[in-house]
């Protein structure tokens, strides 16, 4: 049981970071949000919020490599699908209130002491993503230059338009944002028999 209690604190942290941001986070806001008591989140997280919020990245870390490591089997556009589809769902299913922890973390927390750990930790999750999405481009056929710019450009892409749909309650940025990634995959890619260019 306590494994499944320290799992639900940090999803409850993630979820949390994901719509307020670490900073406007307390504590007793993360554990009431988790459901679980004050005591026990300092029982387990002796570093307080931070050690929190550096275990919450890294398990959206695990957990959005996993999906896309099972969505590149099928190439470099169903991965980039499932990508977009998580985060769409995750913004619909939350009312336009939540986005990614992993980028509140990076964008709301100096880069230098208590919270530098967790910010690394946030630079590994998107690097994880770009990784595994140049790893598929180059596999099927992009050369390597082209297939690592363009992985940045969809991760920060994807991530960009998660905030857009959140402040304008819409996931019209998230829709335009697939349909040109769409053709920018195409095109990078070579057509169907013809020898990769790696």
């Amino acid at each position: 049981m306590s494994a499944e209690l320290r799992t639900r604190m940090v999803e409850g942290a993630a979820d949390l970071m994901s719509r307020r941001g670490l900073g406007a986070a307390s504590m007793r806001d993360l554990a009431r949000h988790a459901g679980t008591p004050l005591g026990s989140t300092y029982h387990y997280f002796p570093g307080g919020k931070l050690q929190l919020a550096l275990e919450a990245v890294r398990l959206t870390d695990e957990r959005v490599s996993a999906r896309l490591r099972q969505a590149f089997e099928r190439g470099p556009a169903a991965g980039v699908r499932e990508f977009l589809a998580l985060w769409r769902q995750i913004v619909i299913n939350s009312d336009f209130e939540a986005g990614c922890p992993v980028l509140s973390v990076a964008v709301t927390e100096p880069r230098t002491g208590e919270a530098a750990e967790a910010v690394a930790a946030a630079g590994d999750a998107f690097a994880h993503w770009c990784d595994a999405l140049s790893t598929s481009l180059r596999e099927h056929g992009a050369p390597a230059p082209v297939a690592e710019s363009l992985a940045l450009l969809i991760v920060t892409s994807v991530e960009g338009s998660v905030a857009i749909c959140r402040a304008e309650g819409s996931t019209r940025a998230l829709d335009l944002v697939a349909q040109t990634i769409e053709g920018l995959i195409e095109s990078a890619l070579p057509p169907a028999g013809a020898p990769a260019g790696r």
